[in-house]
């Protein structure tokens, strides 16, 4: 049995969210190559996640005082140049190295969907790209449906998915 504690993240752990993010992240470089790594590793930084808990709500995964997952739901109304105004969506889904396989990554994205419907949105979305393949096959066995191609990030093949809630 494993101590996994699932819980909302506050702003005393922008850090630990920051650092999750680099190590989540940071196991993609060589596929990403060092200019693309390091304008994606410029993007991890403090206002990054404060901004977003400004807006969104962000559920971590903690195992032994340490925030080993993480997912943030930012909610209609917040569009990007990805995303629908009408649609809440999924950001930062991460993982650290060493926990990958252990359910971490869909437990959170399902607080996400559950929040969602809670909350009374109608689609949530998200992004992920070529080389995340895991990412892929969890977003798809929970019912995310490709609705296109995006144009390159990073020098990499995105795709946006999309779940009907309603």
């Amino acid at each position: 049995m494993n101590n996994y504690q699932y819980r909302t993240a506050t702003h005393d752990d922008i850090e630990q969210l920051r650092q999750l993010s680099l190590l989540a992240y940071g196991q993609f470089q060589s596929i990403l190559g060092n200019e693309n790594w390091e304008m994606m590793k410029a993007n991890k930084n403090d206002s990054t996640f404060l901004n977003l808990l400004k807006i969104a709500k962000c559920f971590v995964c903690e195992y032994e005082n340490e925030i080993i997952g993480m997912a943030f739901l930012i909610p209609r109304g917040n569009p990007s140049s990805i995303f629908k105004k009408e649609w809440c969506y999924i950001r930062l889904v991460g993982v650290h190295p060493r926990y990958e396989g252990k359910g971490i990554g869909r437990k959170l994205t399902q607080m996400c969907i559950d929040i969602a419907k809670a909350l009374g949105e109608e689609t949530i979305a998200l992004h992920t790209s070529e080389f995340q393949n895991a990412a892929r096959h969890i977003y798809e066995s929970m019912g995310f449906v490709k609705l296109k191609d995006l144009d390159p990030i990073f020098g990499k093949q995105y795709y946006l998915y999309t779940l009907q809630l309603k």
